[in-house]
């Protein structure tokens, strides 16, 4: 066995051996990178790591993220989810399941402000959840439509783990911002799709279709959608129109989200100190993984593991179609015990050299990834959406899992429809051009 394979040994049983035994990820991969170096090359390991810390430490995409994650905190502390409740609830009570859509639009339009699968997964459950329980709709599609649709917090722009990734593959963020529109949007049509069909199906569990409404109320409803609607048009407008980057955009979504909480009472000194220590947090949490994972990949291109690996796929003469099947069962059993962020840190010194050498385009790659990630976010025993949702509905965690089971399989449905269509994810990012 030649020096290399050791050392992937060495990476995969020490790396299991810390998560295991529950170190921090950040710690654990930058004490699997310093071993590595240190058994497995000559390199300077000490001015290696300093010099990789501050680098990854410093980069001017990321200064996205921490602006991103307290528009999100600002948000989830303001009265957005029982005023998108009111303003969308008119035009969907007579559809086939009712107000069950509007956690699906809610949790869309909250993706599109809040860039976190669990802030919105949480902000729009709150307000629902009660209301729909008190209507006496069924209880897997009310769990259902809030797990599945709160996974687009992480495919509608603006999204952190699309922050993450544009970082680490060295890919245009405003790209990939612009190039999970049109995915997430399909995401929303297939979630309200089944959710109608079930309704059709099993109309005998389904309580009495809402009064009907005149336009004019319904309009007048819609009003409380505004300020989000004009926040949602600034953010991805100014990205999309070339006018902002995204951090800049994120700024305009700070600030817009700082009025719309002060307009609708929910800013305080208390909500304010809250928000900005949660995002604090959040991004030195993020920002820490990102680092170390930095000292793991120089590790590995010093120890020559992703050529040897990608030697190895290469052997194997598989298709892209088996590379993209391999890599997201992968995907999908670290989804199992990982969260997103971890995820893609973790994979990309060794996933983005093998799918380069396949000649598959990153931009795509990173949708292809973040769809994967959000069937993770509900998927036991580590699905973020799935604790949320126990939390607020008191149901045991099996509860929780079958009625989510479908929205999953709905995911998958479209990972397979942009694996078939990849103009889906692309189209975006070609027009912006």
């Amino acid at each position: 066995m030649d020096n290399t394979a050791i050392a992937s040994l060495v990476l995969a049983g020490l790396l299991l051996l810390l998560l295991a035994g529950g170190f921090w990820i950040a710690l654990s991969l930058l004490t699997v990178g310093m071993v590595l170096m240190g058994l497995f090359s000559t390199a300077p390991m000490g001015s290696l790591v300093a010099s990789t810390l501050w680098d990854s430490s410093w980069g001017w995409a990321l200064t996205a993220l921490p602006l991103f994650i307290w528009m999100g905190e600002i948000l989830f502390r303001s009265n957005l989810s029982s005023n998108m409740f009111e303003g969308l609830a008119p035009w969907v009570n007579r559809l086939p399941g009712g107000l069950l859509h509007v956690n699906v639009l809610g949790c869309g339009i909250m993706a599109a402000v809040a860039g976190s699968s669990a802030v919105t997964c949480a902000t729009i459950g709150r307000m629902s959840v009660p209301e729909l329980q008190r209507q006496q709709y069924p209880l897997n599609l009310t769990i259902g439509t809030l797990a599945g649709s709160g996974t687009l917090g992480l495919l509608i722009p603006p999204s952190i783990i699309m922050i993450v990734y544009g970082v680490t593959a060295e890919v245009s963020v405003a790209k990939l911002f612009i190039a999970g529109i049109i995915p997430g949007i399909l995401l929303m049509l297939f979630f309200s799709g089944y959710t109608a069909l079930w309704s059709i199906v099993h109309r005998d569990r389904m309580p009495p279709p809402g009064p009907s409404m005149p336009l004019r109320q319904k309009l007048y409803h819609s009003r409380r959608l505004v300020p989000v609607a004009l926040l949602i048009a600034s953010i991805i407008g100014s990205i999309y129109g070339g006018l902002a980057t995204p951090t800049e955009a994120a700024t305009i979504g700070v600030m817009g989200a700082l009025a719309l909480s002060a307009i609708t009472g929910s800013l305080t000194r208390e909500t304010f100190v809250e928000g900005v220590m949660a995002a604090m947090r959040t991004s030195c949490m993020i920002a820490f993984i990102i680092a170390c994972a930095a000292c793991l990949t120089i590790a590995v291109a010093f120890v020559d593991i992703p050529r040897t690996l990608a030697s190895w796929v290469d052997a194997f003469h598989l298709s892209r179609y088996a590379l993209l099947g391999v890599l997201a069962i992968l995907m999908l059993i670290l989804g199992c015990f990982l969260e997103g962020i971890s995820i893609i840190v973790l994979t990309s010194s060794v996933v983005l050299p093998m799918v380069q050498a396949a000649g598959i385009d990153l931009l795509w790659f990173g949708i292809y990834m973040t769809i994967l990630i959000e069937a993770a976010q509900i998927t036991p025993p580590v699905g973020f959406n799935l604790f949320v949702l126990q939390s607020i509905t008191g149901k045991d965690i099996l509860t929780v899992t079958r009625a989510t089971m479908p929205y999953f399989f709905l995911l998958m449905a479209v990972l397979v429809l942009t694996v078939a269509f990849p103009q889906i994810v692309l189209i975006g990012p070609q027009i912006m051009r």
